[in-house]
Parts: C-alpha cells; structure tokens; sequence
C-alpha cells in the first residue's frame, strides 16, 4: 500500500506480533499469514482446534421493510427459506452472470439482515449494493465497528465453553444464535454463528471491535488445556481448499459465474429474479463451455494457481484457479476450471499439470479431499 493507504490492522494486531506472527499485507489490512507455521497449524485446527481473527471481513446490515425484497433481488439463492436465525451461503452476480462476491446472509428479523463479504470487495461491493437499491432498503457498513473470531476444531466446542459458558453443541449448521444481553463475556451485540470455512465443528463469534481483544483472549486462555492454537492465512488457504471451498479471486470472480463454478445449488433459477438471472438462465441453455473440478497429484508435483492443465495428448484444456500441497493427504491438490467434456471433468478422470517444462498426473476428484 502507499503511503496515501496505509495498512490496516485488526484489533488484533499487537496480539499477532506478540506471538511471533509473520505479518504480510492483505486486502488492505496487515495480517498474520503464519505462526508456528502453516502445517503445524493446519494439523492443530483438524485435531484439535484453531482460533483465526478475520475481522478483516466485511460487514454490511440491510434494515427496513424492504430488506427482504433488496437482498433477494441481489443474491443467486432463494432467501425465502431463511428464517430468523437461519444464515445462508451466495453469490451476487453482475448483469452478465459473473460473480460479484460470495456471501453469508443471516437472517436476524424479517426487516434485518446482515450480509458478510470478503474483505478485499468491501468497497466495491457496498458500492455495487448501493447502485442496486431501488427500494430503499437501509445500508449500513458496519466493517470496521465489528470484529470476528473463527474458533474451529474438534474442540472448538469444549473450550468455547469453558471461557464463556455458551454450549454451541446444540447450535446447526448454517445457524446462529444472539446471546442475550450481557450473557456472552458480558458483552452486548454479539452473533455466535455455525458456518466455518475449514471443513471443521466450528464457530464465528461478531463482537464490537472494542470487545475482540477480550473475546480473543479468554479463548486463548481457556484454549490452553485443548491445544489450542493462533492460525494465519496460509493454514487457512490450506483448510479451505481440502474442504474445497472456492476463494473469490482466484476460483471465482466477475469472469465466472455460478453455474461452471459449481455453484448451481445455490443459485435460484425457478424462483424469483434476480440480477444477472436472465444471463445464466441463457448461459446454461446455451452450455457450459467449462467447468470447476477439483483433483489430486498422483505423482510429484505440486499445483499452483495459473498453471496449464493438459490432456493425455498434452492439449491445453484449462488452468488452475487454487492448489497446494495437502498436509492431511501428504499429495499435491488443487481446483481449476477445465473444458466441459467428461473425459475431463468425471471423477477418476486423468489429467495434466504443466509446471516448470514438466506434466505431472492429477486425478479429478470431488472434494473434500482429505475425507
């Protein structure tokens, strides 16, 4: 950044550098992109448990009584089935079908929802929401007023309630909870949340950023007796892409749209309109000219994003979006988009990687890849 836009930092911040954190640049904010290191905290968050600070997320509130009408017409899935407590994993598309951002939606009331997107989107994304209120709809940037925790784990449970009392074991997936006030720490305006982004039992705790350091440290300290481990972006890079997870920016993005991401399932096109449905309704009558897969490295090699991938003849049928080597499976993995053809995309399918004047083996494989 210059010196015009300086780095962010997170509440967090001091905790990060106190601990050993290397710190690298990240949309904007000064991040820890690793502790320990990447494969010891990604072992500690699949065995026993990880706490990430991702208040570098964005946070925007939609109030009013034509909440409801603003977010359905913005998001690809059908927020018709939310109900209060309910949250719900989208996209929002431009006029052409190409994703915008990929977003939580929770659900609090009829008239009050509040939208989560990636933190490098934050302004370009309030800026596209605000360009497509045509019904009044309440738009309230809460970004930087807000801090967010990912505690994740086998034990993620167990020690949540050890330094807050709060038993999450009750808590469904894709659901979240607002503790009454002053029950959670003694701290009001919290949302403790069930979505996750590694494949793990886990949990997303929103606070007022006034209030992170406390959360983050009763956490650490009840964290002792678990294992409990501080995790960077580069574990977090790992988690996602063996659960399989996309990262905006690199699997998806304004040149992709939901239906070759893979992403159909969420993405309402019996329903009711939304923006860039018509795009998609013609692109999927049309045909996909490509789509996302994941796959394995039979050999070694390890994938990287913009890699070539090759046929068995050595043709270039696609490139690389995400890859890396998996620390639970000990192989190289990755996802990239490749030529809608089966003898490419069906799981157990051959490919190519080229990388560095060589073509290794990968697999086409569904994730997750390390189940």
């Amino acid at each position: 950044m210059s010196q015009d836009h300086p780095l962010k930092g997170t509440a967090l911040y001091d905790r990060h550098v106190a601990l050993g954190a290397k710190m690298v640049p990240f949309a904007g904010f000064s991040m820890p992109v690793m502790y320990s290191g990447i494969i010891d905290e990604h072992n500690a968050v699949r065995n026993a448990a990880g706490i990430f600070d991702v208040s570098h997320m964005g946070e925007v509130w939609v109030n009013g009584p034509s909440a409801f009408d603003f977010v359905q017409n913005i998001v690809s899935n059908d927020i018709s089935s939310l109900y209060d407590g309910k949250a719900q994993y989208t996209v929002m598309c431009r006029e052409d079908g190409g994703i915008v951002d990929d977003l939580l939606v929770y659900r609090v009331s009829e008239e009050r929802y509040l939208l989560v997107i990636n933190a490098s989107n934050i302004e370009g994304d309030t800026q596209w929401m605000r360009s497509q209120n045509q019904v009044g709809a309440e738009l309230n940037d809460a970004s930087d007023a807000t801090g967010l925790l990912a505690l994740q784990g086998p034990a993620s449970f167990d020690i949540l309630k050890a330094a807050t009392g709060f038993d999450a074991s009750d808590l469904k997936y894709y659901h979240f909870v607002i503790p009454a006030e002053n029950k959670f720490m003694g701290i009001s305006d919290l949302i403790i949340s069930r979505t996750g982004y590694t494949g793990e039992q886990g949990v997303e705790i929103y606070c007022p950023t006034k209030d992170l350091t406390q959360v983050w440290d009763e956490l650490m300290s009840a964290g002792n007796d678990f294992g409990l481990k501080p995790i960077g972006l580069g574990a977090r890079d790992t988690l996602r892409l063996e659960s399989g997870f996309c990262l905006y920016g690199n699997d998806i993005s304004t040149e992709t749209n939901p239906l070759e991401a893979g992403l159909g399932w969420i993405t309402k096109l019996s329903g009711d309109p939304f923006v860039g449905k018509s795009s998609i309704l013609k692109l999927k009558e049309e045909g996909l000219s490509r789509k996302l897969v994941g796959f394995v490295v039979e050999e070694r090699g390890i994938p990287r994003s913009g890699y070539d991938i090759c046929n068995k003849e050595g043709a270039v049928i696609g490139q690389v979006t995400s890859g890396t080597q998996s620390p639970v499976l000990g192989k190289g993995i990755g996802l990239g988009y490749v030529e809608n053809d089966s003898a490419y995309t069906t799981e157990g399918s051959l490919i190519g990687i080229a990388a560095r004047g060589r073509t290794f083996n990968v697999r086409v494989k569904k994730p997750p890849f390390h189940k």
